[in-house]
């Protein structure tokens, strides 16, 4: 049995032989027939060429359609140059050049003047003057620096003098009356001019009293009747 085996395995290879042998002789079994075929396509040409220019349309063009086409290319991108300017020719126009605009003058700010404060008016008063009594003081001189307008207690601003009823001797008591008596006699001489000296107090309403541009103050003052205001306070006491 074993020897049996040995012989069916050695007989194996027999076989491959010859089928390789029939593989190898079919090309040229393929090779002779398109052979035969040629050479009777040939003999038989004329017969045959009417039959090809009657194949349908359809065929023709799946046969082209079957072609391989080639890929088309991307389109390139071209750079367009910019065109190149003009040279200007010696019989062209000139342009004409740019005429700068002219400067826009700016507004100038005059400050508004500022006016002064005019000084009030002089107040003109005229009246028929007394001395004060012990009734109400309406148009009354109360001393030579103290008078009464309308019922307006009035201080001359621009000088002192001595008070009557407050005098410290007999000298003294004699230039008050002497200085009430003036300013009496200045008030009732005519129209005179009265300006403000200051705001009123429990004193009286400060006033500079004046006729022709002369004061009443610096007429007493120059007659020795009243001093200026400030000035270094003296005994009119002899």
């Amino acid at each position: 049995m074993a020897k049996t085996a040995t012989r069916g395995r050695r007989k194996a290879p027999a076989k491959r032989k010859g089928s390789a042998s029939s593989g190898g002789a079919m090309p040229w079994m393929v090779i002779g027939i398109a052979a035969v075929g040629a050479i009777a396509a040939y003999d038989n040409w004329k017969s045959i060429s009417p039959m090809l220019g009657k194949a349908p349309a359809a065929v023709i063009r799946a046969a082209a359609e079957a072609k391989p086409q080639a890929p088309k290319e991307a389109p390139k991108q071209v750079a367009v140059a910019a065109p190149a300017a003009k040279p200007r020719q010696t019989n062209d126009p000139v342009p004409p050049a740019a005429i700068p605009s002219a400067p826009v003058p700016t507004a100038k700010i005059v400050p508004a003047s500022i006016s002064p404060v005019a000084p009030p008016s002089p107040e003109t008063a005229k009246a028929a003057f007394g001395y004060c009594g012990q009734g109400e003081h309406i148009n009354c001189v109360g001393d030579a620096g103290t008078f009464w307008y309308k019922g307006e207690k009035i201080v001359i601003a621009d000088m002192v003098s001595p008070d009557v009823d407050r005098a410290r001797c007999e000298d003294e008591r004699k230039i008050a009356f002497a200085a009430k008596s003036r300013l009496l006699a200045l008030l009732n001489a005519g129209p005179f001019n009265m300006n403000a000296a200051g705001k009123p107090d429990d004193r009286g309403a400060p006033r500079v009293i004046s006729r022709d541009g002369r004061s009443f103050g610096t007429r007493l003052i120059d007659e020795g009747l009243a001093r200026k205001p400030g000035s270094a306070s003296g005994s009119w006491c002899a």
